[in-house]
């Protein structure tokens, strides 16, 4: 969908402003194979925060994101049997949907003060941008086209989360040659 290709594009740009992705994008099938059972277990919190808070609802899923690659990172092997529904429930109920952010900066990522804030902006700015992409693209409102556009957000979303982290973690992929 193009609709998705532009919004990768537009937060890659805006990540690699930041010094948060190098040029060329991680690659993490362990969890980009998760993308379609944690879409489905955060659609239903996420559909209904939309209505009133569209960017928490959208970026909600880059700090899930970062939760996954801290994960991968730490102890793939004990998290993996969780499964993504799993991981997504723990995140969210450790201190409610609403405060999902500051747990994972705090609790899982382990970041504080002004290096927490810097990565809740970030993440902030990117779901405005895909909240705006959304708001701008014509596409009527609780037709099948919108749902699609979501959902395409968030998994740009997820997989910016993932690679911004896996950055921060020290996983770089250069040009060979």
């Amino acid at each position: 969908m193009d609709f998705e290709k532009n919004i990768q594009k537009d937060l890659t740009r805006y990540l690699r402003g930041l010094g948060r992705l190098d040029e060329m994008l991680p690659e993490c099938p362990d969890l980009e194979q998760l993308w379609p059972s944690l879409a489905e277990a955060y659609l239903p919190d996420g559909v209904r925060e939309f209505g009133g808070y569209p960017v928490v609802s959208l970026g909600w899923m880059m700090f899930v994101g970062m939760a996954m690659a801290k994960y991968w990172d730490t102890d793939w092997e004990k998290y993996s049997q969780e499964g993504a529904k799993g991981i997504y429930e723990r995140l969210r109920d450790a201190r409610g949907y609403d405060n999902l952010d500051d747990f994972v900066l705090g609790d899982v990522l382990g970041l504080e003060g002004k290096e927490a804030e810097d990565i809740s902006a970030m993440a902030g700015e990117c779901a405005a941008r895909v909240y705006h992409a959304l708001t701008t693209s014509h596409i009527e409102a609780g037709t099948p086209e919108a749902a699609c556009a979501y959902m395409a957000g968030l998994h740009q979303l997820y997989l910016m989360g993932v690679y911004t982290e896996l950055n921060a973690l020290g996983y770089h992929l250069t040009k060979v040659g």
